[in-house]
């Protein structure tokens, strides 16, 4: 676990840990691709990888997870995406992958979006990212993968629909072993709120339907030292 005293050297590490990965995926392989995380933490990051100078045209962008709001709406992940990072940047359109929200229609949207994943792995058991950055709830859910909903049982789809029954409405995400296919999996996690689900997670009692986040292989983690604790 790598603590940092602030949140500001978080985002700093983060951001210049992403560079250099993007950076020496495009140099071997030619291509980056990165499924991201919603949230506060990564929306700095995200605006401090938009001042940098990258390979724009090598990266392509998926989603890990998706709020059932259009995608105007103010808490629509792909909106707080767009204006931190890609509309400030020359991206192709084509390098993009948005989930195709359907607000009435979720199940649908969901198997549309993992269709263009398939289309874009190609055929394999579950695609292969480069990074897949993740957040934590003081829940332990990560993605949408939140305590005790139908989409932590899942072992064969890659994207779902998932009801949560205290938002009373469905997110989109992608399937923990859709997740764990990711080269590079790390999770950023700050704040005092995080603490006891950091712990639990980490070093506590294994229970992966009320604690998700232990469903997911970490290769690293980013964490405040609030979140950490003493």
């Amino acid at each position: 676990m790598e603590v940092f005293d602030q949140l500001a050297d978080l985002h700093q590490a983060t951001t210049d840990a992403f560079c250099e990965l993007a950076n020496t995926s495009i140099d071997s392989t030619g291509v980056f691709r990165v499924a991201l995380s919603g949230g506060s933490t990564p929306k700095r990051i995200y605006e401090m990888i938009a001042e940098r100078d990258l390979c724009w045209d090598r990266i392509h962008w998926f989603w890990g997870d998706e709020r059932n709001v259009p995608l105007d709406h103010s808490d629509s992940n792909a909106r707080m995406v767009h204006e931190a990072l890609l509309d400030r940047v020359d991206i192709p359109i084509t390098n993009i992958h948005e989930v195709p929200v359907n607000v009435t229609a979720p199940a649908e949207a969901a198997r549309q979006y993992e269709l263009t994943l398939r289309e874009h792995f190609g055929d394999v058991g579950f695609p292969t990212w480069d990074l897949a950055l993740m957040g934590m709830g003081d829940d332990a859910h990560t993605a949408s993968l939140f305590p005790e909903t139908a989409a932590l049982r899942e072992q064969k789809r890659w994207f779902v629909e998932n009801w949560v029954g205290k938002f009373d409405g469905y997110r989109y995400t992608l399937t923990a072993p859709a997740i764990n296919s990711a080269r590079q999996i790390w999770f950023m996690v700050a704040g005092a709120g995080k603490r006891e689900a950091l712990a639990t997670v980490i070093s506590g009692q294994k229970n992966a339907q009320l604690y998700p986040s232990q469903l997911i292989q970490a290769t690293r983690w980013l964490v405040t030292r609030d979140a950490a604790g003493p």
